[in-house]
Order: C-alpha cells, then structure tokens, then sequence
C-alpha cells in the first residue's frame, strides 16, 4: 500500500509546476507563524459600517496555496484508498496491476478497468454509469478546474478580491488597507511620540517621552522584535521628532532642548546645532533657536538642510555642514508683537514651500524664492482653535491636511485657503506630537485619537477618502493607549501607528501577508535561536573584594551620626563636675528662679566662699590629711619604692 501511495503521488506530482513543492513547504511554517500575530475579530477593531465587510474579508483568512493544496492532496490521499475499496471486493490484487496504469495515466485510470474486469457480473448498471474510463476523465476535468485555481496562488486572492471590490465598493475590499495582522514593537517606558522609517524600509527609529531613542533593524531583528541601539540625545529632555535624510544616511533627532543632533545610521552622533544667546531680543540675531524646540523635518530633496521650530517663535533653516549658525530665520506674522511658540513645520513634496503651525492657531506658509523673506505667502489667521499639532502636504501640491488640539482634522485645498474643504471633528488630541499621514497613493489619509478618562474607546486609527472627505474605516490599535503618531509606508505596504500612556509605550506595525513585503514579515518568520547541546558558556567569576569587612566602604557620616544617636552609652550627655562656681557644683543652676537665688544670697542663706578664699591657704589645707593619708601619690610606690639610705652629716665625725 505504501508504495501504490508513494507511486500515486509521483503521478499527481507531474501535474504541478517543478517549484510547487518547494513553495509548499517554505509557506506553511509562515502561515502558522502569521496566524499567530492575527488581529481580533472585526467586532473589537472595527466600529464603522464601511470596515464590517472588509473586515469579515481578512476574517476568512488570507488564501495560500499550501492550505489549498495540502487539503486538495489530503482528499485525493483519502479519495484513492477508499475507492479502490468500493470498487475491488479483493483489495489484495490491487498492487499488482495498479503500477503499469499508474506510470501511462496519472489521475487513476487503473481503477476503472478494475471496476470493469472484477465486476463484470454485478457492474450492467455501473459500466452504464461509469462506462471505465469516462467517470476518471470526470474526476479530471473537475481536479484540472481546481488546478486552474490554484496553481497559481498569489492569483486567486486578487481575483476574489477583485470580485469583493466590484461588489462592495468601499472600505478595505477597495483600498486594500493592510489590517490582518499586528506585531509591537516595545521596549519604551512612555508614550511614543516620535517615529521615523527610512524610505528603504528596513530601519525603524522610535522616540520617547521616557527621553530615549530606540533603533530597530527589521533584517536583523528576530521574532522576539528586539531593538539594537537606544539613545538618550539629551538627558531630561523628551523627544519630539525624528526624520531621516533623503538617502538614509543620517537622521535628526529633535528633543525638548534648544538644540537638535544630528546622528548617522548607527546611531553615532555626528553633530549639535549651536543654541543662541537668550539675551538677545531679536531672534534674527541670534545663531540658533533659544528655548525648546517643538518640531523638525529633514529636506525631502537636499542631503544637507533640514528645518526647525521652537517655541521661540522663529523657524530655522540650517546647513548640516555648519553646525554653528542656520542659513535663515524665519519669523512668522503676529496680529500683536511677542513671541508665540511655532508648534510644528513642515515641508511640501517638492521642497518649494514651508508650512508652520502658529501657537495662535493660524498656518503660515512660505515659498522658498530668491530674496524670500518672513512674510509668509499665505495666511490663515483662525486655521484651528487651539495649538495645531500636524501639517502635512500633499504629493500634487493641492490639499494640507492639518491636526489640532481642539479635536478636529481640517482639509485645506491650497488654491483658496479661505475656508476648509472639510472638517472632521471628535477626534480626541492630547498630545503635541499627533500628527496625520497619506496612504501610498493618497487615496486615504489617516491620524490617531487619544485616550479620554470617561470614553469606552481606546486609541483608534482613523482612515478618511480624500475624494469623497469621509470617514472609510475605524480601527482600534489599543484600549488604554493613545495613537500619537502614524505613518503608512509605501514600499512595505505596512501601517505604522505609535501608542503609549505614562507607564508603558510601543509601535503597533500593522501588515498583511498577502499585501504586504519585507518588513515586520521578515522578522516575524526568523524564529529566536535554539540552544543547543554543544553550546557552552563560561561563567565569571566575580570578585567583589568590597563584599569583606575589611574593603568595604565606611558609611556615609550622616549614617554615622544616627547610629551614634541611637547610642545610648555614646549619646549620653556627661554629667557636669560637683565642684566649682554654682549652687552646688553647677553653674547657674538653683532650684528656684534667679530672684529667688538673688534673695538668698543677701539674707546670708547662700554663701559662696571660694571668692574670698586664699588659694595658697585652699590647698594647704589639704596637707596634714596627705601626710596622714598617703592616698593618692604614695601608695603607687608603696611596694616598689627602696628604702631611703642618708649620709651621715659630717658634724658627728668630727665630735669623735
């Protein structure tokens, strides 16, 4: 049997192309790793009529051609032993004849003439039906069907999403939004306000309000989406913006501090813009940007100039070369004179005009020309009621999209920017760094809503038609977690969407296998490594010479002092000495007021007499009582002292 099996499947195996095998086996270990990084059902994520059809089309699965095929082949497995039983009441001479058949004609024509030769007898009404060869030949076309469909795997899919586009007209079935499939980039312990994918796709920067920038490399990266470099550009200081240089070479780091560093691709740091003289009332006169900086935009054309705003009330323009002084000051239009912070800039497609959002709700726009100054070329006084916290352009040069903190997302048409074309609103902002993205072929354009204490919602991903200004798709990235910043990016056909409260912060990257190249679907098949028997590592030895009484280090004298405090014998405070001037031995001190003490002394009662006394008479008083009373002196030589030998006087010597 094993070999009538084994001789079947060679048979079949002729029937698909040299690299469907192949194909078969990479691809199913990749389903099962993409089914397990799945978003939740449409009813979690999705909240818009337009997104329930699409999303009930990501949830039948995407189509592969190894869960096609690998159930195609099951039937045609279990198909053959059971009809060769129906068909053959002796399935001991199957064997025999099945091989020659099997090497002319593929798809069981040895079964028929078996059905013919061993049921002759009872098989009238079966030759009828069957006549041999002709219901083989029936199996065949319907199996050659099937092989028209899924010989070519990526085909089917857009075919029927082809048909679901036709028949629905909206939402992902239309635009073909990748929303399958979730991974989540960590390691912040903030919010991520900050985020930057280099136009190749294959690093992702993330910054923080936890004061770090974190380096991810998909092509490195393992499963466990692990980052490679962290940096901290300025220590205390959040960060605010990151954007890579047109050829990916270097990116801007751009925190809370008056100056912005610029680092090469790994991380190295290669310069810090100077910061000017905070004295100087004039911000033209000054060589860099004096207080915090809120934004800042890589040139999308030149290699060597980028753009930033403070909340100085200026605009910069710097040289990357020269780190010393910017190349132009720009000084936007106020209704009053002072200074009101610029909260974000950005660039057009072209870099042919600058785009500020002004702290009083007005956007400015300049157009880069000979002999420009700071008078922008268009002014919208009232844009937004509050600080405006996005801008971004479009490819063609006809519509801005701008986000603000008052809850709303406004689209202008650069043509006449009296008036918004649209004005979405309901759209929670509180954060600075929110900001608003276009899809790869500016159909859609998207932005994220912040968390509100009372709202059920969580933070949510909001897709919009740009021809019809109205909401496409709603998709909730996380329940706790605002969505500061987004991005979808055009190469990898993923969606990349940065979320994060006071405790914890991530990027959410959003994909789907069958839309979607490289990126999170490299790093997500490349499992961690497995240990293995051979592996050896060597333990250190630690030496910590401290850990001995002997080198360890003396306490602090603050501890000193409160372990001598808690001292009883050593905090105990000497007794004053008996003798002396004082009541007592102690000076000053009576046992009653010094009225009393006073009084006392001139009724006689208290008489001091050691101010009268002769000291020479004091101390000869004492005398009688050592000579009676050795007590002090003569008793340590009492036992060790000789006894006295005198010479006798020479008065005697000569009386006789």
């Amino acid at each position: 049997m094993e070999e009538d099996e084994g001789e079947i499947y060679q048979g079949v195996r002729a029937h698909f192309p040299a690299t469907f095998g192949k194909q078969s086996k990479s691809v199913t270990p990749l389903e099962s790793l993409h089914n397990a990084t799945r978003r939740p059902s449409a009813v979690d994520t999705d909240q818009s009529t337009p997104n329930d059809d699409a999303t009930t089309t990501t949830a039948k699965g995407f189509p592969s051609l190894s869960s096609s095929s690998k159930s195609w082949l099951d039937s045609l497995k279990n198909s053959n032993p059971s009809s060769r039983n129906r068909s053959s009441p002796n399935p001991d001479p199957d064997p025999n004849p099945n091989p020659k058949p099997n090497n002319d004609v593929v798809i069981g024509p040895p079964r028929p003439p078996l059905n013919s030769v061993n049921g002759d007898d009872d098989g009238d009404d079966d030759e009828d039906g069957m006549i041999g060869p002709p219901r083989p030949a029936a199996i065949s076309e319907e199996e050659e069907e099937e092989d028209a469909e899924m010989i070519g795997p990526p085909r089917p899919p857009p075919g029927d999403s082809d048909v679901e586009e036709d028949s629905d007209g909206e939402g992902e079935g239309r635009f073909r939004i990748p929303l399958s499939n979730e991974i989540v980039l960590k390691g912040h312990t903030k919010v991520v306000s900050a985020l930057a994918v280099d136009h190749s796709g294959s690093r992702v920067l993330s910054g923080s309000y936890d004061y770090s920038v974190r380096m991810y490399d998909f092509q490195g990266m393992n499963a466990r989406l692990q980052s490679f470099r962290q940096l901290e550009p300025s220590e205390g200081h959040q960060v605010r913006t990151l954007s890579w240089s047109p050829s990916a070479d270097r990116f801007l780091c751009v925190t809370g501090s008056a100056q912005a560093k610029i680092y090469d691709r790994d991380g190295l740091t290669l310069g810090e813009f100077v910061k000017g003289d905070m004295y100087i009332r004039d911000l033209k006169n000054t060589k860099g940007h004096i207080t915090g900086l809120t934004c800042g935009e890589w040139h999308p054309k030149a290699k060597e100039t980028i753009l930033t705003s403070s909340e100085d009330g200026s605009l910069r323009i710097w040289d990357v070369n020269d780190f010393k002084s910017q190349k132009q000051v720009i000084k936007p239009k106020l209704a009053k004179p002072g200074r009101v912070p610029v909260t974000t800039c950005a660039w057009d497609r072209e870099g042919k005009s600058i785009a500020g959002g002004i702290g009083d709700g007005s956007i400015q726009i300049w157009n880069l020309k000979p002999g420009w100054g700071s008078r922008p070329d268009i002014h919208v006084e009232k844009g937004h009621s509050d600080d405006i916290t996005g801008l971004k352009f479009s490819s063609d040069g006809q519509i801005l999209l701008s986000r603000s903190f008052d809850e709303s997302l406004k689209v202008w048409d650069l043509r006449k920017m009296k008036d918004p074309l649209k004005v979405f609103e309901d759209l929670p902002n509180h954060y600075a760094q929110t900001n608003v993205a276009f899809s790869p072929d500016e159909q859609l354009f998207l932005t994220g809503t912040s968390v509100e204490r009372e709202s059920t919602t969580g933070g949510l991903l909001c897709f919009y038609d740009r021809a019809k200004l109205e909401l496409v798709s709603r998709v909730g990235i996380s329940p706790t977690g605002s969505v500061v910043q987004c991005t979808w990016h055009p190469k990898l056909n993923q969606i990349f969407a940065t979320i994060g409260d006071k405790h914890q912060g991530g990027t959410h990257i959003l994909y789907d296998p069958t839309l979607s190249e490289r990126g999170a679907l490299v790093c997500v098949s490349r499992a961690p490594r497995k240990k293995s028997v051979d592996d050896y590592e060597a333990k250190p030895v630690i030496h910590n010479p401290h850990a001995l009484p002997l080198f360890r280090d003396q306490p602090s004298r603050k501890r000193q002092r409160e372990k001598i405090l808690k001292d009883p014998m050593k905090s105990h405070k000497p007794e004053i000495p008996m003798t002396g001037p004082g009541h007592g031995g102690r000076v000053g001190s009576t046992k009653g007021t010094l009225l009393t003490q006073y009084l006392l002394k001139q009724g006689g009662l208290i008489k001091e007499t050691w101010m009268d006394e002769d000291p020479r008479e004091a101390i000869l008083k004492y005398a009688d009582v050592a000579a009676k009373e050795p007590k002090f002196i003569a008793p340590a030589y009492a036992q060790t002292q000789p006894e006295p030998v005198f010479a006798k006087s020479d008065s005697e010597d000569e009386e006789k």
